[in-house]
Order: structure tokens, then C-alpha cells, then sequence
């Protein structure tokens, strides 16, 4: 899903920098707010971990590939969707600029697809879920599923506006890697990770939603 320089023009990659600046800066601005000496060992350890992940690429054709993000496990864990931007918009300037994974006129882009799009959609459907009386892992394992679904389909769309691959193929690839990927890898995953997190360190989960109910695995 990391889009390279060549595959948007620079107009449309500023345009995806521009929207993304904002949700980088409230990130920061969260972790201000947010984080001290025992979070920062988390969120690096969840870092690292997501950068791992997403080592595993899967192609997909049309020159991109298929691959977990990780952005809703953070969310969860930090009980914010700022936590998933932020922790995707270091791990893709890492990526980006030491081992040229996704470009780099491009990370707007991407910043927006795997941080932002698949962080608030996964984390807002688990608090949904949540709050309608389902339990932890279903929760997280839709959330996880969705959040990495829906950026996908947005960077097909992305794709599609740049004129490098057309619309309905693209939705179609995208999407049904992406729906397999969400099934098997991200929201099995996070369901699985959450799950063990809630019965061993229930402190750790921070999500509103579960401190009005309980933890509940």
C-alpha cells in the first residue's frame, strides 16, 4: 500500500501533504499532551512491531502490493486515533527516507491512507462496536478489518485520480487483498494482541469505551 513517487504527480502528492499536515501536528500535539516515561516504551515497542508487519508485502499487480498497517492496534492500546497517526507517520518516515519504502513527495499520501483513514476508521468502528454491547476481540478484529479495508479502497481511488491504474480493477485488487489481509492478518492480530494485553496488563488499554465498561476479553 506504500505508494511511490512515480505514481501520483507532484500537484495531487502536494494536495495529500496539505491535508495530512494537519493530522500530523494535532498527533504531535496529542503526544504532548499524552505521553510521558512510561508510554514512550510502549509506543516504541509498537512501532517497531508495526514496522515488522508491514515488512510482509503481498503483490498485488498494477506494480503495488498488499500488507497490514497496525494503525487501529495503536489507537486502541492509547485509547486515541491520534496515537495511530502518529506512530504510522514515524514508521513511514523511517521507511521512506532509510530503506525507500513509499515515496517520499508520496507520504501525504500515505501518511493519510495507513495513519489517519485506517487509525480513525478502525478506532471509531471498535468504540461503536463497543458501545453497542459487543465484546473485545469482535470489536477489535472489525475495527482492525475495516479501518485497513477502507485505506486501501481510498488509495485505489488515489491511484485511479492519478491516472496510474484504472478505477474498477484497482478497487477490485485492492480490495480483495485487502479484505483477506484484514481477515487473517490485522484484525486477527489485533483481536489476538488486545486479548492477551486485557488479560495480563488491563491498565495498558486506555480506550474510554473500556474503562466505562470494564475490560471485558
Amino acid at each position: 500500500m506504500h505508494i511511490p513517487d512515480t505514481f501520483i504527480p507532484l500537484s495531487q502528492a502536494i494536495i495529500y501533504w496539505i491535508i495530512a499536515l494537519p493530522f500530523i501536528f494535532m498527533a504531535l500535539k496529542w503526544a504532548g499532551k499524552e505521553m510521558d516515561d512510561t508510554k514512550v516504551p510502549i509506543l516504541a515497542a509498537l512501532a517497531a512491531g508495526i514496522f515488522a508487519i508491514q515488512a510482509l508485502n503481498i503483490p498485488i499487480g498494477m506494480g503495488t502490493s498488499g500488507h497490514m498497517v497496525g494503525a487501529t492496534l495503536v489507537a486502541i492500546i492509547f485509547g486515541s486515533p491520534w496515537a495511530g497517526v502518529l506512530v504510522l507517520t514515524l514508521v513511514l518516515l523511517v521507511q521512506g527516507f532509510v530503506f525507500g519504502d513509499g515515496g517520499i513527495t508520496t507520504m501525504g499520501a500515505n501518511i493519510l491512507n495507513m495513519g489517519v483513514i485506517s487509525g480513525f476508521v478502525g478506532y471509531y468502528t471498535f468504540v461503536a462496536l463497543m458501545n453497542s454491547k459487543l465484546n473485545l476481540k469482535v470489536s477489535s478484529f472489525v475495527g482492525a478489518w475495516l479501518g485497513l479495508l477502507v485505506s486501501a479502497l481510498v488509495c485505489a481511488v488515489q491511484m485511479y485520480l492519478a491516472g496510474t491504474f484504472p478505477l474498477v480493477p484497482g478497487l477490485i485488487a485492492m480490495g480483495t487483498y485487502h479484505f483477506i489481509i484484514g481477515l487473517i492478518g490485522e484484525g486477527l492480530i489485533t483481536a489476538v494482541a488486545l486479548s492477551a494485553i486485557a488479560s495480563s496488563r488491563p491498565d495498558l488499554l486506555e480506550s474510554k469505551s473500556l474503562a466505562k465498561r470494564g475490560v471485558k476479553a
